[in-house]
């Protein structure tokens, strides 16, 4: 006689070291890895990969994943450079509704390492990973935004 045992649902873990290795090396101005992204290998969240390049960023989310992006964009204008992060959680159109659920919790998991940004999105369709539209939340999220101090009159 086979005994069915309610499935419980294991809790996601995470490779701490080399996330936070790949954190900080987004956020230091002295790498050329201007993101990072961490996937999910069985319950565990890794890092699948960093980079450069706004498109190569984009092309490591799949419609079938969940993942998490963390990515650096300059900012500012000619008279003022800066760097400014965005935390991203992606979830792919394919995954299904637990998966979905999940995410929060996952999500939750994953910002007690990745904790300093300043704009935060979940993204569920590759059309939303805009570079404009992520410059856009980083200069609201900035406040003041000089632009170039000519006046169209």
């Amino acid at each position: 006689m086979l005994l069915r045992i309610p499935q419980m649902a294991l809790p996601t873990s995470l490779d701490k070291d080399a996330i936070r290795e790949a954190y900080e090396d987004v956020r230091s101005n002295l790498t050329d890895n201007e993101w990072a992204v961490f996937k999910f290998d069985g319950l565990t969240i890794v890092c699948s990969a960093k980079g450069q390049g706004f498109q190569e960023f984009c092309d490591e989310f799949q419609d079938d994943e969940r993942a998490f992006g963390y990515i650096r964009i300059q900012m500012g204008d000619e008279m003022s450079k800066r760097s400014k992060f965005l935390f991203l959680t992606w979830i792919g159109p394919e995954v299904g509704v637990m998966q979905r659920a999940k995410m929060s919790t996952d999500k939750s998991i994953i910002k007690d390492v990745i904790n300093n940004f300043a704009v935060e999105l979940q993204v569920e369709t590759s059309a939303d990973l805009d570079l404009e539209m992520f410059k856009m939340h980083l200069n609201k999220a900035g406040g003041a935004n000089y632009g170039t101090g000519v006046r169209d009159l």
